[in-house]
């Protein structure tokens, strides 16, 4: 019998969280073929350039939002995005925590200070949905910034849309065992540590709260204007085709003409003489 999942809704599977599990993730029945995920994930980024070019040349503007839980993926799929697209018309903004000045403004002012111009597309790291999720269930704001949050965050979003920006949100959903399982693996890599922060670890304490948050979120903000996507995350190569081929899907783009490129000769040399190499400090050649 196969296991039943433990998603955010339902905490506690009750299972080892380390037993058994690929590179895929607890939730992979059956693992998705290397050879079969990297050519439809290359084909899909060749879709993406096609789709960058499109924004680029018909001046749209396109906003992105990744949320859900710590090690739910939300970092994959965007390191995949931007593995192929040029970063001056497709950028990440992964904020910190405000500064002080920035806790005295309008919430939403420092991420309107990172929307697009026409001809862009940002890729928000967690967005204004902090407010939420984290800051509301840590305590960082209060029930009236809270209550003020739900109110205004639709209709700063149909205001975005009416503006002319393409909005899409993902919510990516993951498992109790799988996160535990990514957590594991980021506790013991070195190379994967500086991941897991401490309000990572708190977060992960108050499970059901942050489910909680969840619901009330999506309650909402799950508009018609504005939907919340959600992403089974656990296997983590059908996360990223799935979200890709998602967000391919929400623009009309078309292919644009390539424009054919010739390589000058390069300019003749009318006596130009090299320095010695021993003028300059050079790399040593270890490999």
């Amino acid at each position: 019998m196969a296991k039943t999942k433990a998603r955010e809704d339902a905490p506690g599977s009750g299972t080892d969280p380390a037993e058994g599990l690929d590179d895929a993730g607890e939730g992979a029945t059956k693992k998705l073929k290397k050879k079969v995920y990297e050519k439809e994930l290359a084909r899909l980024q060749l879709e993406l350039v096609k789709l960058e070019d499109w924004v680029k040349a018909e001046g749209l503007q396109m906003v992105v939002v990744f949320e859900g839980r710590d090690a739910a993926g939300k970092g994959g799929v965007i390191k995949r995005i931007m593995a192929s697209v040029n970063p001056r018309i497709c950028r990440v903004v992964a904020l910190p925590a405000p500064n002080e000045r920035e806790k005295g403004q309008w919430y939403f002012q420092r991420y309107v200070a990172q929307l697009p111009t026409a001809g862009e597309i940002v890729l928000f790291d967690r967005s204004w949905y902090n407010r939420a999720g984290v800051e509301r269930v840590m305590g960082f704001a209060t029930e009236e910034e809270y209550a003020e949050f739900m109110r205004a965050a639709p209709e700063f979003e149909r205001m975005l849309i009416r503006s002319g920006t393409i909005l899409v949100k993902y919510w990516f959903s993951v498992s109790d065992a799988e996160q535990e399982r990514r957590f594991q693996a980021r506790i013991n890599d070195p190379a994967k540590r500086w991941k897991l922060s401490r309000m990572d670890l708190q977060a992960r304490s108050k499970w059901v709260e942050f489910s909680r948050a969840k619901d009330e979120m999506f309650k909402y903000t799950d508009t018609d204007d504005s939907p919340w996507w959600v992403v089974e995350s656990d296997d983590k190569r059908r996360t990223h085709l799935n979200s890709i081929t998602h967000l391919l899907s929400q623009v009309p783009y078309q292919e644009l003409p390539v424009q054919q490129l010739t390589l000058p000769p390069r300019q003749r040399d009318d006596g130009y003489v090299r320095p010695p190499r021993s003028s300059q400090r050079y790399v040593p050649e270890i490999w």
